[in-house]
């Protein structure tokens, strides 16, 4: 193996094992926050017989989930319910805003 091709794996590989370090430290910093996201919007979790990442199909609805900052997660600015009671993002899934 010549010394090119050497170096270029080698920097290949220095590249992919600190995109994984960064990638890592970056999940951690996020937390999974339930009934924050639009229809549609959601990066996985909305019940019973969806996929998964974009298949909720209510907004804010309780049992479909957002990465979002950790520690932000109950501030999240959200609309008032119907009832004009305060809607908040949970880290648990919730009863509210699910689909008919």
């Amino acid at each position: 193996m010549s010394n090119t091709l050497k170096s270029v794996a080698l920097a290949g590989a220095v590249a992919a094992a600190m995109t994984a370090q960064t990638t890592t430290a970056e999940a951690a910093s996020k937390e999974k926050c339930y009934g924050v996201s639009l229809a549609g919007e959601n990066d996985c979790a909305a019940g019973p017989g969806t996929t998964c990442a974009g298949t909720s199909v209510t907004d804010y609805q309780g049992n479909a989930w957002t990465l979002v900052d950790a520690g932000t997660c109950d501030s999240i600015d959200l609309p008032a319910m119907a009832d004009g009671s305060a809607r908040k993002g949970s880290l648990e899934a919730l009863d509210r805003d699910l689909p008919a």
